[in-house]
């Protein structure tokens, strides 16, 4: 499995272009079938990365649609000790440079809409997130891209039984609340195992030593 970030036109201090992808994807081919295997590259996609901005995600979108993927389950960016991108994430600044108090500022995705917002990127084909898309895309001055046809990111109109559901609000309600041992979830019993019961009946048994 290859990892790649959201494709961009031009390379940043960041992340690399979407060329990157096409290089690899060209030698991992290459030697795939120098070697007589029938390998598979799968991309991995991560939203609300450190440095990604509300652009980005709508190219890669746009690049996912192009080439026909379909992401069934998205991960959003959680900072994870000893990683590059936590520094990033907590610091607003870019780590692979030096640091200074003048250092350029490195765009954080943070906050739960954002947040949100990234991931139904990803997800441009569930019907649950087209509201949230139309939106952004209008804000971003992008509503050609809202329409019935091939060329289009999400339709104009909205299926029935759809749209209330988008990312990050399902598993959930006010009506059926995700529930846990702490919020009234039934206690689950403690499994004894089979030799501790044998002991314990073996001692009730047992009569006082002498």
């Amino acid at each position: 499995m290859f990892a790649v970030g959201p494709p961009r036109s031009e390379i940043t201090p960041v992340k690399p272009g979407v060329g990157a992808y096409y290089r690899f994807r060209e030698l991992f081919d290459k030697y795939s079938k120098e070697a007589g295997k029938e390998q598979y590259l799968i991309p991995y996609f991560i939203a609300a990365h450190p440095g990604t901005s509300d652009q980005d995600m709508l190219d890669l979108a746009l690049w996912l649609k192009k080439n026909r993927y379909r992401a069934d389950q998205v991960q959003a960016f959680l900072p994870s000790p000893m990683a590059t991108a936590t520094a990033m994430y907590h610091s607003g600044k870019n780590p692979l440079r030096r640091i200074t108090r003048t250092s350029e500022d490195v765009l954080i995705p943070k906050g739960l809409k954002i947040r949100r917002l990234h991931k139904a990127f990803l997800r441009y084909h569930d019907a649950n997130n087209w509201p949230v898309l139309r939106e952004a895309l209008r804000r971003m001055g992008r509503a050609e891209l809202i329409g019935n046809g091939k060329q289009h990111l999400v339709p104009a109109y909205q299926p029935a039984g759809t749209g209330e559901a988008s990312e990050g609000r399902r598993g959930g309600s006010a009506l059926r609340p995700f529930r846990t041992q702490h919020t009234g979830l039934p206690v689950t019993p403690r499994l004894v195992p089979a030799a501790s019961k044998s002991k314990r009946r073996g001692a009730k048994g047992r009569g006082p030593e002498r």
